[in-house]
């Protein structure tokens, strides 16, 4: 394609994400067929702490607000400690440590908003999918013109990204020829957007829908289209199949009941 032509026609290439209840569908059928993969061993009963590895910079997945750890990804922890009858202790790591971390035995499992890659997943043993995210851009709401009809390649101006994410290996994949700046914290990219430091910033739908919304009045805005469709799971050590086969019951069971949904709403993480 030529460097004018668009990536995609806007509404084949990037499909909306589903609605909260179709999600909810979605995942209901995604676990009959992970059930299937999954060993059918339960956990011995212990009173340890659950050590949960968390990256605390994705509002409103996992966020500080005063000074304490919040979020969709907490409040989930926490349900699941309880389910379990274990105490949670929350784990703060940066992004990129986390596989690290869970692999040399400092945390027991990462609940932070981890897209299942097949990357990560020779590495790591994932749970079902309890979400459907994608990427999703935040620009400047003067740019909007400049999307109308899908995202040109290569992008224009600079794209800011967090380290090793979902969001920068797809604008590595997917617009090569395109300058990406890379940042630690997303409140960072942010500042630079505002600045005009870089023109726009990929990452996950949720966090990109929370920060569009809390820094409308500056003059931000998210493109609503998706670059992408990703699976949420979490991630436990590569045969630790009790606390696999444990997480996978927290999961079946909060769709059912309707607990994940709720959690999901009470953070708006669903963009509705």
């Amino acid at each position: 394609m030529s460097e004018t032509t668009t990536l995609m026609n806007a509404d084949r290439a990037f499909p909306r994400l589903p609605t909260l209840s179709q999600a909810a569908r979605l995942l209901a059928l995604l676990g009959l067929a992970w059930g299937a993969l999954v060993p059918n061993h339960t956990l011995a009963a212990e009173d340890k702490p659950l050590r949960v590895g968390i990256s605390p910079v994705f509002p409103p997945m996992a966020f500080k607000q005063n000074k304490e750890l919040a979020g969709v990804e907490v409040d989930l922890a926490r349900g699941f400690g309880e389910r379990l009858g274990r105490p949670v202790v929350f784990v703060p790591l940066p992004w990129e440590d986390q596989i690290a971390a869970l692999n040399a035995n400092q945390i027991d499992i990462i609940m932070s908003s981890m897209s299942i890659t097949p990357a990560r997943g020779h590495v790591v043993a994932f749970t079902r999918p309890y979400f459907v995210l994608g990427q999703m851009a935040l620009i400047r709401r003067d740019d909007r013109g400049r999307y109308a009809l899908g995202f040109p390649q290569p992008l224009p101006g600079v794209v800011g990204v967090i380290k090793a994410t979902t969001g920068e290996f797809l604008v590595q994949r997917e617009f090569a020829k395109t300058k990406r700046k890379v940042f630690a914290k997303p409140e960072d990219a942010v500042s630079a957007l505002k600045k005009k430091k870089i023109d726009l910033f990929i990452s996950d739908s949720t966090l990109v829908w929370y920060l569009a919304g809390i820094h409308s009045g500056e003059g931000l805005s998210n493109v609503p289209m998706l670059l992408s469709e990703e699976p949420l799971g979490w991630a436990v050590r590569r045969g630790d199949e009790a606390l696999l086969k444990a997480a996978n019951d927290f999961i079946d069971r909060s769709v059912r009941d309707g607990s994940l949904v709720k959690v999901f709403r009470r953070w708006g993480a669903t963009g509705e």
